[in-house]
């Protein structure tokens, strides 16, 4: 019987596959997107989406301010109370602060609101309504002094100026705003310098006007700095999303790929444990029927047709084992059974089974192995497995009469590598990718007699990775294939130092201080073996 009949490992897998990505996390990320570019879309030089958080600044910045503004107005009511009556002045102060708090009313009713493009277009025509009503009121008062004298002149210049530049910044987000509480000031300041007739006047409204003029570009300018912050801040929330909706994508992707990972997995576990089991039988009752154990066959031809069951069993059951333990592989399971293996005795042992077929198709395989190599730490099965598949895949594609060199040597690095390189036919430079992926097969694979399932190197390759190694494949149509592994150093056993004399020979009663001096002499002799 062949050994071939031993019983199969099955491969344990995880119970459950992972959990998909739900659809309402993507939705979600989905409408973030859409919501962050609709944004980001211009509609004749603005934005609609962004007026409503420039208007939410506006109404922000008005009540974070009502103190400041309510002690203006209460100390110019103070101030022009010395020049006029001071009930005029009281109501002037009192109706002030009326329009000042319905302003405040007003703001605090918007921030309130769920934000809406219809109800934005309503709230900024109100807030403009409300703010040319506090600059007419403001222009009530400073166009009323007692005198038109130096001081009263200077008074009503300094207020306009600190009206205009108190209002200017308040109303910066909502520009238009800002304009129709200062312009009225400004306009009715400088009209009563202008009536005053005298060429001080005409300068001090040309000044009102350039002040009107400077905080008018000045708010425009805020307003500009407010809009692009908003525009960095959408483009960036449009980033983030973006980000948010592709990693939902590749996450979801993953999780397919992974349950399908499973699945396969599975599948290659139960089909390969339910093949191998008749398949064992297969092959044991064949070998008997070839080997005429119980006796001649009747018809010699049974014999033949034995052998080719047995053949073609053997072949199948390779072919399982190869596709179980690429499955290990990829799946993380597969576990090095690490130990000392001499290199260059694998090559030579797995050169010696593969002799006897590279000599029927009258190949010559050379050998080229340094002396004195010492020996590798890693998985002696696998290093095999590696060798076999390589020596293996050469003797199938190289022609009769061709030649193969076998070469164990050490790297630049220190570590020792592999090197099996034959004169067949071929690879492309463009198959190599998919020579080295699974199940695949170059075009002179496909044209080849003796046609595999396209596992041997990515199980090779996959291997020498395992052991941190490298795997390196050269190939040139017509000339020939060269495949080259290495190991890496921290793999390479060195051998240990030798003594530098003899242990002296065993006292039968040692004393004290011939033991002490034998302690002294055998302490270097120990730490250079060890590496301690």
């Amino acid at each position: 019987m062949s050994n071939s009949a031993e019983k199969p490992e099955i491969v344990q897998l995880p119970a459950e596959p992972p959990v998909a990505v739900p659809i309402n996390t993507r939705r979600a990320a989905a409408q973030r997107v859409r919501e962050a570019r609709d944004r980001l879309t211009s509609t004749s030089g603005t934005r609609p989406a962004f007026d409503t958080e420039l208007l939410r600044q506006y109404a922000q910045t008005r009540m974070s301010a009502s103190y400041v503004v309510m002690l203006l107005v209460v100390a110019t009511g103070i101030i022009f109370g010395l020049w006029m009556h001071l009930a005029t002045a009281g109501a002037w102060t009192v109706g002030m602060l009326c329009i000042h708090a319905a302003i405040i009313r007003n703001c605090a009713r918007f921030l309130a609101e769920p934000p809406s493009l219809a109800a934005t277009r309503k709230w900024r025509t109100r807030f403009v309504l409300l703010d040319l009503l506090y600059g007419l009121c403001w222009t009530a008062i400073l166009i009323r002094p007692a005198g038109l004298d130096v001081v009263s002149n200077t008074m009503m210049m300094f207020l306009m100026l600190l009206v205009i530049a108190v209002s200017s910044m308040l109303a910066a987000s909502l520009p238009i705003a800002a304009l129709a509480a200062t312009a009225p000031v400004t306009a009715a300041i400088a009209l009563n310098f202008v009536l005053g007739g005298t060429f001080d006047n005409y300068a001090l409204a040309l000044l009102a006007l350039a002040a009107e003029g400077y905080f008018a570009l000045l708010a425009h300018r805020l307003h500009s700095t407010t809009l692009a912050t908003l525009e960095a801040r959408a483009e960036k929330d449009a980033l983030i999303g973006e980000l948010e909706q592709a990693k939902a994508i590749s996450d979801e992707a993953r999780h397919r790929a992974e349950s399908a990972n499973v699945a396969k997995s599975r599948f290659l576990a139960q089909m390969s444990h339910e093949l191998r089991t008749p398949l064992n039988a297969i092959l044991g009752f064949s070998e008997v029927m070839k080997s005429e154990i119980f006796g001649a066959h009747a018809v010699p031809v049974y014999k033949e047709y034995s052998a080719d069951i047995h053949n073609s069993g053997v072949h199948l059951l390779n072919l399982i084992n190869e596709i179980l333990d690429l499955s290990r592989i990829e799946a993380g399971r597969y576990e090095l059974n690490e130990e000392a293996v001499s290199l260059v005795h694998v090559v030579a042992d797995c050169h010696h089974l593969l002799k006897l077929r590279a000599s029927s198709r009258g190949i010559t395989i050379h050998e080229v192995f340094e002396q004195g190599m010492p020996r590798i730490w890693g998985d002696e099965r696998a290093t095999r497995q590696i060798v076999l598949n390589l020596l293996s895949n050469s003797i199938k594609f190289t022609p009769q009469g061709g030649e193969i060199w076998l070469k164990v040597g050490w790297t630049a690095s220190g570590g020792q590598y592999l090197s099996v390189k034959d004169t067949g036919s071929g690879i492309a430079e463009d198959e190599i990718p998919i020579v080295l992926a699974s199940f695949g097969q170059g075009s002179n694979s496909i044209k080849s007699a003796e046609q595999g399932a396209g596992l041997g190197l990515p199980i090779a390759k996959s291997l020498i990775d395992m052991h941190g190694g490298t795997f390196t494949l050269k190939s040139k149509l017509r000339i020939g294939t060269e495949v080259i592994v290495t190991f890496p150093p921290e793999r390479v056993m060195s051998a240990l130092a030798p003594m530098a004399e003899e242990a002296p020979p065993l006292q039968p009663e040692p004393a004290a201080p011939a033991d002490d001096k034998r302690r002294a002499r055998n302490k270097p002799i120990m730490s250079a073996g060890t590496g301690l």
